[in-house]
């Protein structure tokens, strides 16, 4: 007998077959792997457009958990903070390579170290991915060109 095929279970996990516009607000969180690299501070050069990363940090976040410690109220309290959206992906260009966000709206699996697999988020520290033990509070630093780092950008070690 034949029923519907939207009914049949699928072993493949959610952010593998529900676009990112469609997950669910918690399918969306569960996505993030809490590195930390999104809330290190930034510089663009106005004039070419060239993104440079710093070691510092917001000031809500713990730089040795990568945890935001005032997650609900971060956007009131930080100026420059934003609520990440998958209509926005295509237009950012600072996102780490590894970026589960950044992966998933390229068609790629998330990296090996992503808590979803390894179900510990502190495969995340392990691998190298995350700030923790790379960055300073913004409330420790002084000026944001004296931290210039290219770490942000790179890719973490495959193996957690």
């Amino acid at each position: 007998m034949r029923g519907n095929t939207d009914q049949i279970p699928t072993s493949r996990p959610y952010w593998e077959i529900t676009p990112l516009q469609e997950m669910t607000q918690e399918q969306w969180e569960a996505l993030c792997d809490r590195c930390g690299r999104c809330c290190l501070h930034k510089i663009c050069d106005d004039e070419t457009d060239e993104i440079y990363y710093t070691s510092v940090a917001c000031r809500l976040l713990d730089i040795n958990t990568c945890q935001c410690t005032d997650y609900p109220n971060r956007l009131r309290r930080v100026r420059d903070c934003m609520t990440l959206t998958a209509k926005m992906l295509p237009k950012i260009n600072w996102l780490p390579p590894d970026c589960a966000y950044r992966r998933v709206s390229e068609g790629k699996s998330l990296p090996p170290w992503h808590p979803l697999l390894t179900h510990t988020p502190q495969s995340v520290i392990s691998a190298g991915a995350s700030v923790s033990g790379r960055c300073i509070s913004e409330r420790q630093a002084g000026a944001l060109e004296d931290y210039l780092v290219t770490w942000p950008q790179e890719s973490a070690s495959p193996c957690p």
